[in-house]
């Protein structure tokens, strides 16, 4: 832990976990660096400490240093870390950036109750014939069990929502829509599938977390829509997804080489769209882990 989050931390203070793989993985190289600056500014401004963390040639490194995100967001093998990753990377000295299951062990395991990210993984959609996916994200489980507050835009539209939900629901994790009754999608504010429980201020979602964190041990999702100008047009979005489900059946990608796939196919296609989506929403995320981190000091 850097000294900084490791003060706060010990002093009761808001800290935002902020994961890796989004800046590694998820932009493109120099919109990455950017991203990752304005990140932790949006999380300062509201007074919270960010945190931003990785595995560093084997070390699991929670508070990343300028230098250090600088390192991660140019390097040439770093490699996409979950939870089942980080054993095997830490033994054989290996940097990577973690997901959002890895992001929320090491920071549950630092005492850190609030992350923000842009999009949860799920249920994967089934690929060309099959009826079923056995493609889950470990994001689910990670959220089962582990008591952190994942402040996201409900899960990529790439995936299977309905299954997710189900999935989400049978670990008993609480979803709650930030302002809204309606399940994000990422890049579109409506998945058109609802919330069960709804919040309209940092204060509220703080006290919800609280509440459950004394009576369970799994985490909590709020979702948080995409800002309305910042929505992809739908029928930009549908286009899309069509193409990028046809090009994963004909290239046969599986597992975890799924999402990025379809994310570079978005970020292609779309010629530009879906980055400033994704930038979009993914501060407005960090902004508002900061107020419900800030909220939640008080409990």
């Amino acid at each position: 832990m850097s000294n900084e989050v490791a003060d706060a931390v010990a002093a009761g203070r808001p800290v935002v976990a902020l994961e890796s793989t989004l800046l590694a993985h998820g932009f493109p190289p120099g919109d990455n660096l950017s991203i990752a600056r304005r990140l932790e500014e949006v999380v300062r401004a509201e007074g919270a400490v960010p945190a931003t963390i990785a595995v560093l040639s084997g070390t699991p490194t929670v508070g990343l240093t300028g230098d250090q995100i600088h390192a991660l967001c140019t390097g040439d093998d770093v490699v996409k870390l979950s939870t089942r990753d980080l054993g095997p990377a830490v033994a054989l000295g290996r940097t990577g950036a973690t997901t959002v299951a890895s992001t929320s062990a090491l920071a549950h395991a630092t005492g850190i109750r609030v992350f923000a990210t842009g999009g949860l993984g799920g249920v994967h959609r089934p690929v060309g014939d099959s009826q079923v996916s056995w493609d889950v994200s470990a994001d689910i489980d990670a959220l089962a069990t582990t008591g952190v507050l994942v402040v996201s835009s409900g899960v990529k539209s790439v995936l299977d929502v309905p299954a997710t939900l189900e999935a989400l629901e049978t670990r008993s994790v609480p979803v709650v829509g930030y302002r809204t009754d309606d399940f994000p999608a990422f890049y579109l504010r409506s998945s058109g599938h609802r919330v069960s429980w709804r919040v309209e201020s940092p204060a509220e979602a703080a006290a919800v977390f609280a509440a459950h964190s004394r009576i369970s041990s799994s985490g909590m999702l709020l979702a948080n829509p995409v800002p309305a100008d910042a929505e992809m047009d739908h029928e930009l979005h549908e286009r899309l997804l069509r193409e990028a489900m046809t090009l994963l059946h004909d290239r046969s990608v599986q597992g975890s080489d799924v999402t990025p796939a379809m994310l570079e196919h978005f970020h292609r296609a779309s010629e530009g769209v879906s980055v400033r989506v994704n930038e979009a929403l993914v501060l407005v995320n960090a902004r508002l882990a900061a107020q419900v981190a800030v909220a939640l000091a008080g409990h």
